[in-house]
């Protein structure tokens, strides 16, 4: 067994915002990190934990946690469409070995995967199938949440579990950190919006995913120009967050409430929720270490955007 871990935000905005070049440079280095220890540790298995935005999980069933036994992703805001390599083998044994230790999770002949779940495997290979995929969604953007507690749970029994295998396994967490997007809540949504987060309005159009796409584009514009009605960014929280991860003590976030998270970090914080799990799968393999990491606030990808790569000591 060997584990590695790379914990990176995702963006839909990464092929649309208007960068300033120093931070797109700067990004374009941390992927440049990202890809070369990705590659040097050369993973047979990539399992993923990665948030979805009611593009595969909806309101009329939201599970907290869900392996897939194989998965698609639906291609939103030009990510690769498509069937991914998914081990059914590896996936139903991980499932079960999760279960078995008393974590509540869904399982998914199925699963479709978006942006939040693929785009990292676009940046480090150009191709979602490169290696063989286990996709872990854990709901982010539904309230009501389940509590930190149980994510970093969850994110040990992973581990416990894949230490046991004798291939070379990349851990990825996509998601976070603060940000605030205008995806449609249920408390405020309009009637349109509810059918939509129910799953009952039915495959969505391409004029609409469009739409949607546009909405967010044109929101990020306004909030780097300042005028964005959009709770703004909280750089100290993601940086406590990044120093409690790298610790290696993760109890500690057990007590940040999912209220408190919304009310300081925005309503999509909650994706640091696939980091923490991701810290704590690599943590139940052994002690670790951040070998890169990097932070920047950056209000073109409404996001604390940050990215790191953790190794076992």
């Amino acid at each position: 067994m060997t584990l590695a871990l790379l914990a990176t935000s995702h963006s839909p905005l990464l092929e649309h915002a208007d960068l300033d070049p120093a931070v797109a440079a700067e990004l374009d280095a941390a992927f440049g990190e990202a890809r070369a220890f990705v590659h040097d540790f050369d993973p047979d298995i990539v399992v993923n934990f990665g948030p979805d935005h009611y593009n595969g999980f909806f309101y009329s069933l939201m599970p907290p946690f869900c392996i897939g036994y194989a998965a698609e992703s639906i291609g939103d805001y030009g990510s690769p469409a498509g069937r991914l390599d998914v081990p059914g083998d590896v996936a139903r044994e991980l499932a079960e070995a999760v279960i078995g230790e008393g974590i509540d999770l869904a399982v998914s002949l199925d699963m479709r995967i978006d942006h939040g779940a693929v785009q990292p495997m676009e940046i480090l290979y150009g191709d979602i199938t490169a290696k063989p995929f286990v996709p872990i969604f854990i709901n982010s953007v539904a309230p009501p949440f389940t509590p930190l507690r149980r994510v970093r749970l969850l994110g040990e029994a992973v581990g416990r579990y894949l230490r046991t295998r004798d291939e070379k396994i990349l851990l990825i967490a996509s998601g976070g950190l603060s940000h605030d997007p205008p995806v449609p809540r249920l408390a405020d949504a309009t009637p349109d919006q509810r059918e939509m987060l129910l799953g009952r309005a039915g495959p969505v159009t391409p004029e609409a995913r469009r739409a949607r796409q546009r909405r967010v584009i044109d929101t990020a514009r306004e909030f780097a120009a300042g005028t964005a009605a959009i709770q703004d960014l909280a750089p100290e929280w993601d940086r406590e967050l990044l120093r409690v991860l790298a610790s290696g003590d993760l109890a500690p976030l057990d007590a940040w409430s999912p209220e408190e998270m919304t009310r300081v970090a925005g309503n999509s914080s909650h994706e640091v929720r696939s980091w923490i799990a991701g810290y704590a799968a690599l943590g139940a393999a052994g002690a670790y270490t951040v070998r890169y990491g990097y932070y920047r606030p950056i209000r073109e990808l409404i996001a604390g955007f940050a990215l790191t790569t953790v190794a076992l000591a």
